[in-house]
C-alpha cells in the first residue's frame, strides 16, 4: 500500500511534465509557421528573432528558447517548407499509377504549387539565391531536401521507362533538368514579369519535353494527355 502511494507524486508530475512538454510543441510550431510566412515574404535571411517575437507577441528569449539559434530556426523553415511540400505535392501524386501518370501528376501539382506562391515567394528558389555561394548547414538543409524531390521525380520517370511509357534509351537526369527548367522558367515569368500564360506555357512545355522521351506505344495516348493537363 505504501509502495502504491509512493508512486503516486511521479505519475502526477509525468502527466504534468507531458503537458508541458505538449504545449511547448505547440508553442515551436506555431512559431514555425510564423516564420515559414515571413521567410516566404523576405527570404530565410530576412527571419530574425526580434521579428518573429513581435509577430508572435511573445519575448525575445521566449522565442530563442524553441531554437538556440537563427540557423536552427533557419533550418526549421526549411524542414516545415518540406513536410508542407511532400504532403501537397508527392503524397498525393504518389497514389496515381506507376510511370507517366504518376510523373504528370507530379508536374502539374508542382505547377499549381508554384501559381500559389506568386504573390509568396518559393522557399526553395529564393533559398538558392540566397545560399548558394554560402557554406554552412542552412545550404546544406536546402540542397537535401531539393536534392530528395529530385530523387523522387528522377525514380518517376524512370518508372516511366520500366512501364514502357517512355523510351528505354530515355535519359533521367536529362529529363528531370528540363523538367525543373520549366518550374524556373514559370516562377520567374509568373512572379517577376507578371506574363499572362506562363502557366499554359509550362503545360505545353512539359508535353513537348513527354514527346521527345515518349515510347512507340505511347504516342497514341498523347493528345488526351495533353487535353488533360489543359484543363
Amino acid at each position: 500500500m505504501s509502495s502504491t502511494a509512493s508512486l503516486a507524486p511521479p505519475r502526477r508530475s509525468s502527466t504534468g511534465s507531458r503537458g508541458t512538454l505538449q504545449k511547448g510543441q505547440q508553442t515551436r510550431a506555431a512559431i514555425i509557421e510564423a516564420a515559414l510566412g515571413l521567410a516566404s515574404q523576405i527570404g530565410l535571411e530576412g527571419l530574425s528573432i526580434g521579428a518573429l517575437a513581435e509577430v508572435m507577441q511573445m519575448s525575445k528569449s521566449g522565442v530563442f528558447a524553441h531554437f538556440g539559434s537563427r540557423e536552427e530556426l533557419q533550418i526549421s523553415v526549411v524542414r516545415e517548407y518540406h513536410a508542407k511540400f511532400e504532403e501537397e505535392i508527392f503524397v498525393p501524386a504518389i497514389r496515381e499509377a506507376r510511370g507517366l501518370p504518376r510523373l504528370r501528376a507530379m508536374f502539374e501539382r508542382w505547377v499549381k504549387r508554384v501559381s500559389v506562391e506568386v504573390d509568396s515567394g518559393c522557399i526553395y528558389i529564393s533559398g538558392a539565391v540566397e545560399f548558394d555561394d554560402r557554406p554552412g548547414p542552412v545550404r546544406d538543409a536546402l540542397v537535401g531536401m531539393v536534392r530528395a524531390w529530385h530523387q523522387a521525380l528522377e525514380k518517376a520517370i524512370r518508372l516511366a521507362v520500366e512501364e514502357g511509357h517512355l523510351k528505354a534509351d530515355a535519359d533521367p537526369m536529362q529529363m528531370l533538368f528540363e523538367i525543373h527548367g520549366l518550374i524556373l522558367a514559370l516562377h520567374h515569368d509568373a512572379r517577376f514579369m507578371r506574363n499572362a500564360g506562363a502557366l499554359d506555357r509550362a503545360y505545353r512545355g512539359f508535353e513537348r519535353i513527354v514527346a521527345d522521351y515518349l515510347a512507340g506505344e505511347a504516342k497514341a495516348a498523347k493528345p488526351a494527355a495533353r487535353s488533360r493537363a489543359a484543363r
